[in-house]
């Protein structure tokens, strides 16, 4: 009888396990904005609206929730079917405000586009500043989980005004560094392609960073990328002993 009770109770924390992984982010908010739409060569691109698009429906694959989700574009009046806002700053905070009031788990903002030592370009001739993006997380999401995700050149200057003890920050290139792939015949760029590579198999959101960094590498060292963006990875002394206990739905 003993064993039969200890086989059901097996089974049962066998059953429940998915499950409790797909909630660690359940109640988690998320933004996604794509903030322009050019190549480095000015013709227009694809590249961050498709990142912006594939990597929100990689982490619902990973256990977030599509409905506290939200996403940007330059122009979402080009994407009729997939519900976006226009990705100036206010429509930005205004959405990750109403999502933080709306999940009360965490925070998740991920922005793609082209990046200055000073900030982010935002439909082609507005700078979102690194401190004006830190105010916004700030005011929406307070003391709580928080990740950030800069994909753009020079976004390591992101982290001294993200940083925060309850939160992490992965950019896809060091503070003087430029990034890869954002050409016109591009489809993603450089982070955003090893991001999207490295999240299903990826157990939590340190080892994630991680997994893109070296996969960042070495797709630049394959393709004779240089000198090497250097992506960079930080997280805070609160948040370290609690975000690798997050796992992934999908987590291997």
């Amino acid at each position: 009888m003993g064993r039969l009770l200890a086989l059901a109770i097996a089974v049962v924390i066998a059953a429940a396990a998915p499950a409790a992984r797909a909630g660690a982010f359940s109640d988690w908010a998320a933004i996604f904005v794509a903030a322009d739409d050019h190549a480095h060569s000015g013709a227009h691109s694809e590249v961050f609206d498709n990142a912006r698009r594939d990597v929100a429906a990689a982490f619902v694959r990973a256990g977030f929730s599509a409905a506290n989700m939200a996403q940007f574009s330059v122009h979402p009046e080009h994407y009729p079917g997939q519900k976006l806002d226009v990705s100036s700053p206010d429509a930005i905070n205004a959405g990750l405000t109403r999502l933080a009031n709306q999940a009360k788990g965490g925070c998740l903002v991920y922005v793609t586009s082209h990046g200055g030592p000073d900030g982010l370009i935002i439909m082609g001739d507005t700078e979102f500043t690194a401190a004006g993006l830190a105010r916004m997380i700030d005011d929406a999401c307070g003391a709580r989980p928080t990740v950030v995700i800069v994909s753009a050149c020079y976004s390591g200057a992101f982290i001294p005004p993200l940083s925060s003890p309850d939160r992490m920050v992965l950019t896809a290139a060091a503070p003087d560094r430029t990034s890869f792939g954002c050409g016109e015949s591009d489809i993603y760029t450089y982070f955003d392609t090893c991001l999207l590579q490295s999240l299903p198999h990826a157990r939590d959101f340190p080892t994630l960073g991680q997994a893109t960094q070296a996969c960042v590498a070495a797709r630049e060292t394959e393709l004779g990328a240089s000198p090497p963006s250097e992506p960079q990875l930080w997280i805070g002394p609160e948040l370290a002993a609690d975000i690798p206990l997050l796992a992934f739905a999908a987590s291997p």
